[in-house]
């Protein structure tokens, strides 16, 4: 299958690595107009330039900032097709005993995953709902689906709300063309904090993790990539309210 977005202006978060950087660079790839959004100014800056790409350092958390700039990117560029979210994580955190997570841990893990999902669909939803066409695509994890091998209690919990969350807007968004879904990764070792996770394991845990997949093997941000451009594509247009695993396999 070989899918094409022939002009149609993609907002991408979380850009500036990892999931969002390969998602980005996949769209442009097939001829769409991508802009790029992340909390990081470098590394979103060097990824628009490189792939040939609009960009905004911005913290997604905000809302009104976010609404701000989906107004901004729609007075420039027009309408906005798709929104693919990979904007989240874990914001440092590692796993710790209950008694030592502090509020702001809690609200800051939150604040990444939930809040700026939920800000950006406010923002653009409305619109795709308008003109009866859309596509909405969050980067949730399996953490969403079970416990969470980080032991953040927080991450578990945020990317569980998130699935509620794509279920829901697709609930609402449905009806008038407007799909949303969420794709749920395995680990990818796709940035510092998953790296640091995945070396925290030692050798003999990560051969534990890659033997408890099917496929014997961890997978890459291209991975994700390519299951973020079928959800957002026409060959998915009666595809909503789905969370859709990719994780090489897990029994």
């Amino acid at each position: 299958m070989n899918l094409k977005f022939d002009d149609r202006l993609v907002v991408v978060t979380g850009a500036a690595q990892g999931i969002g950087q390969a998602t980005a660079a996949h769209f442009r790839a097939a001829n769409a107009r991508v802009y790029l959004l992340d909390i990081d100014e470098v590394g979103v800056a060097a990824h628009a330039s490189e792939i040939g790409a609009e960009y905004r350092a911005l913290d997604l958390s905000n809302r009104e900032a976010v609404s701000d700039c989906m107004h901004n990117i729609e007075a420039e560029h027009g309408p906005i097709d798709i929104l693919a979210s990979a904007a989240g994580g874990v914001r440092g955190q590692t796993g710790r005993a209950i008694t030592e997570v502090s509020e702001q841990d809690w609200r800051t893990v939150f604040a990444a995953n939930v809040d700026a999902a939920f800000w950006l669909a406010q923002a653009v939803g409305p619109a795709m709902v308008e003109r009866g066409r859309g596509r909405i695509v969050f980067v949730a994890s399996g953490a969403g689906l079970r416990p969470s091998l980080t032991g953040i209690q927080a991450y578990t919990a945020a990317k569980h709300a998130l699935v509620g969350l794509t279920k829901q807007l697709s609930w609402e968004f449905g009806p008038a063309g407007v799909t949303v879904n969420a794709v749920a990764p395995g680990l990818i070792l796709s940035n510092p904090s998953s790296v640091k996770q995945w070396e925290s394991y030692g050798a003999e845990g990560q051969k534990r993790v890659v033997d408890g997949i099917n496929t014997k093997r961890l997978g890459t941000a291209d991975d994700i990539a390519a299951a973020i451009l079928f959800l957002a594509s026409d060959a998915a247009s009666w595809i909503s309210g789905q969370i859709l695993s990719v994780d090489g396999g897990r029994p």
